[in-house]
């Protein structure tokens, strides 16, 4: 029994270590594609290629001096970076794993609950800051990212349908002899596409670089508070890839090809930071209400009528 609980630890320990290591070379890759994409170099100075960039930024974020504003909620400021960055971990626990099967049966319920509750961590760092431009991007940012949870979820009920399962294993089951992605085509690129507004993400990136909004949410924090924000959302990134592997390009199985398909998804995300536009605030909830709402609706209607069928 000890050693059961040791071992799952481990495989804890393990999987938290890859994520963060995972998440430092994916700003390096993104600084490289960025750069190449502006007809530049990117990182190339430290180590071979730059690739000791991102252990240098670490250092240099977490080692400078901790300030907070004066009349700054001290606590929930303190807090709020580090409960967010720990959410984003906590999802991570939804990999299937092979070992030790922490194969959750209600896990796309628990991907939900963890990715609602990342909202309250962005409000809440927002309104402690005490500073106006902090709670009007933090207000900003929570709409468009409880907007989009909406139609996320109902998209993802096409395909929760399809399976009659919550089990993230079952979906490889179900998707042997054909991809989910060729069966709900459209449904997959407005998962995409919602994936990218739940990240914070190009075209969506309200949050971060608002000439009006002089960087949202997250302006009063400097050094470690910074980091964490930053390691939260590129968490969530590459969970996100990892998430459509899952339900749309075959499900999970512990191969080259795996990990070749996340990168691919993770490769898009940085791809459409470096050729979109940002898209116009005004429209952002028009796409989500008018736009994938109706789509994902009726998907879904669609699927348990094929269901029904099928049964």
């Amino acid at each position: 029994m000890l050693n059961d609980y040791y071992m799952i630890f481990v495989g804890m320990l393990v999987l938290v270590l890859g994520v963060l290591i995972g998440v430092a070379f994916l700003t390096l890759l993104e600084r490289k594609v960025l750069g190449y994409i502006q007809i530049r170099k990117g990182p190339n100075k430290l180590g071979f290629l730059g690739i000791m960039q991102p252990f240098s930024d670490a250092i240099k974020l977490f080692s400078k001096e901790q300030t907070y504003p004066k009349f700054s909620n001290y606590i929930c400021y303190y807090f709020s970076p580090v409960i967010g960055f720990l959410l984003s971990l906590m999802i991570w626990m939804l990999i299937p794993y092979y070992f030790n099967m922490i194969s959750f049966n209600l896990g796309l319920l628990f991907f939900f609950c963890c990715t609602s509750l990342g909202v309250y961590t962005v409000m809440i760092a927002g309104w402690s800051s005490n500073s106006n431009y902090a709670l009007l991007g933090g207000l900003r940012s929570v709409a468009q990212t409880i907007s989009y949870e909406v139609s996320l979820a109902l998209i993802m009920l096409s395909s929760i349908i399809m399976v009659m399962d919550f089990n993230m294993m079952k979906f490889f089951d179900y998707q042997e002899l054909v991809w989910f992605l060729f069966v709900m085509f459209p449904l997959g690129l407005c998962w995409m596409s919602s994936s990218l507004a739940e990240t914070n993400r190009t075209p969506f990136d309200f949050a971060e670089g608002e000439s009006e909004l002089v960087s949202g949410f997250n302006i009063e924090y400097s050094s470690g508070g910074f980091a964490l924000i930053f390691l939260a959302e590129y968490s969530s990134i590459l969970f996100m890839s990892m998430l459509f592997v899952l339900i749309y390009l075959g499900g999970y199985s512990l191969n080259l090809i795996f990990y070749l398909k996340l990168g691919l998804i993770s490769f898009l995300f940085i791809w459409v930071r470096g050729t979109l536009p940002r898209y116009r605030y005004d429209k952002l909830m028009y796409l989500a209400w008018k736009g994938y709402l109706p789509i994902s609706l009726n998907f879904l209607l669609f699927f348990i009528g094929i269901k029904i069928f099928l049964m």
